[in-house]
């Protein structure tokens, strides 16, 4: 086996058959991240944290009928940013993307958000919230290159310690396979290692791509005491992220693959998946690469501990793109002390 090699872009886009877009607004500290697929794909889900937001998951459980989905949003906003799904369903109508049932094409876009309310940017949006304007902006601007840090649903997430922020990145196996991942980080916990700039997530980093640091030799003597949210209060977090692959899965194998990604989390946040975060992590096939995962295989364990680990590197590299910004409560992890 040779050592894994992130994709050219280092994104969640290095997988084919799919397209990311953010929209957001800098003032209101808060906005969305959408993930288009070319054509319907298999996913799944798995729901760690204790006070989740979603909209359509439950289709994506492996017995339900529906065997792809068209999109899948990540929002900031709370259960307000809920609506991101709406407008993007919106822009795919348009485009006669969608479940045929009836004679009607119904798109499918399953989503997730985070509490980034209380994060010092100005909510008052009046009687309607942005959230479906910023789900249709996302989805008409998705490309394969997109932003991440302080952009999309990472606009206005926060740490323990530092600002959170969008993260992606990607990971090319022998087998010609990729995978790639996206979140979105708001944990409760801390994704760096007790006062000092290392990141939890160290030995999966390729090259530099969060500041090249590794881990603290020797460890710090409060590594492992977790640093959380002052007085954390239910949905005030939540991590939120999608594994994608270009692989031939099934929903089932989805669903492991999900589960994998949640590994990502622990790996990266400490505390992770508490009962004040709603951590989750959708999962998709694009299909592209023609390589079929035999779930009883190597392959399969092969293709799990890499979501794992881009999960991990997505993560730290969102924390480590934040850009500080009038108004916030927390530094960005480019100004902590060297």
């Amino acid at each position: 086996m040779t050592a894994w090699q992130r994709g050219p872009r280092n994104l969640i886009t290095d997988v084919g058959g799919l397209t990311v877009g953010n929209a957001g607004d800098a003032a209101l500290k808060s906005g969305t991240t959408v993930v288009i697929f070319d054509a319907a794909a298999a996913a799944s889900v798995e729901i760690l944290g204790g006070a989740p937001g979603t909209r359509d998951t439950e289709l994506l459980a492996p017995d339900k009928l529906v065997s792809g989905i068209d999109a899948l949003v990540l929002s900031g906003g709370s259960a307000f940013g809920l609506d991101a799904a709406g407008g993007v369903q919106s822009v795919l109508r348009q485009r006669g993307r969608g479940f045929k049932v009836a004679g009607f094409a119904v798109p499918l876009v399953p989503a997730a958000i985070l509490f980034d309310l209380a994060n010092g940017g100005d909510k008052d949006w009046g009687l309607h919230a942005p959230y479906r304007d910023f789900g249709l902006a996302a989805a008409e601007a998705a490309g394969e290159d997109f932003a991440i840090g302080t952009a999309g649903a990472g606009i206005g997430c926060t740490t323990a310690t530092v600002k959170g922020g969008l993260g992606s990145a990607s990971i090319r196996l022998d087998n010609g396979v990729t995978v790639g991942a996206l979140v979105a980080v708001n944990a409760v916990g801390s994704a760096t290692i007790g006062a000092s700039r290392h990141f939890f997530a160290a030995p999966f980093e390729i090259g530099d791509e969060f500041g090249g640091l590794g881990l603290p030799s020797p460890l710090p003597a409060d590594a492992v005491l977790p640093r959380t949210k002052f007085d954390p209060a239910p949905g005030t977090n939540t991590t939120i992220g999608i594994v994608a692959t270009d692989a031939i899965l099934d929903k089932a194998a989805a669903k492991r693959l999900a589960i994998a990604g949640q590994a990502g989390f622990a790996r990266a946040i400490w505390p992770s998946h508490t009962n004040f975060d709603g951590d989750l992590v959708f999962a998709a096939a694009t299909g592209r690469s023609g390589v079929r995962i035999d779930p009883a295989g190597p392959d399969a364990i092969m293709l799990g501990a890499a979501a794992a680990a881009v999960m991990a590197r997505a993560i730290a590299r969102g924390v480590h793109s934040a850009d500080p910004a009038s108004g916030d409560r927390l530094p960005a992890w480019r100004g902590l002390p060297v």
